[in-house]
């Protein structure tokens, strides 16, 4: 079994299931910076426009994770997991509305894990 490069925690999975209710099918940007942090945002799927830059992580709860080639040189050793916080973060991320905010864990792979990385691609 492949190494999965992006996990999702239980509680943001039912945030995200609320979400897909509202927003329909939906998809995430590992954000880069700026005015929102460096955090995960959720977007309705199509809504945020990736180009050849962007890198597909995996899917957490049928929603494919995304993020930029330079964010993903930096994060590449690491398992990361998408969770939720209380809080309204300063985001455009479709469950800021609910109080809530989603936020990234992360880890570095072990080298039995390095060598069996689910393989990312281009978007």
């Amino acid at each position: 079994m492949k190494t999965q490069r992006v996990l999702v925690t239980e509680e943001a999975k039912k945030v995200i299931e609320s979400l897909k209710k509202t927003h329909g099918e939906l998809m995430f940007h590992q954000s880069g910076g700026c005015c929102d942090g460096s955090s995960p945002m959720c977007f309705s799927k199509g809504e945020l426009i990736l180009n050849e830059t962007d890198i597909w992580l995996g899917n957490i709860a049928d929603c494919d994770f995304y993020m930029s080639q330079d964010q993903f040189e930096y994060w590449k050793h690491t398992q990361l997991t998408i969770d939720v916080t209380k809080g309204r973060g300063a985001s455009f991320s479709l469950e800021i509305p609910l109080g809530v905010r989603f936020v990234i864990k992360s880890r570095l792979f072990s080298e039995k894990e390095a060598l069996e990385l689910e393989p990312v691609h281009h978007a």
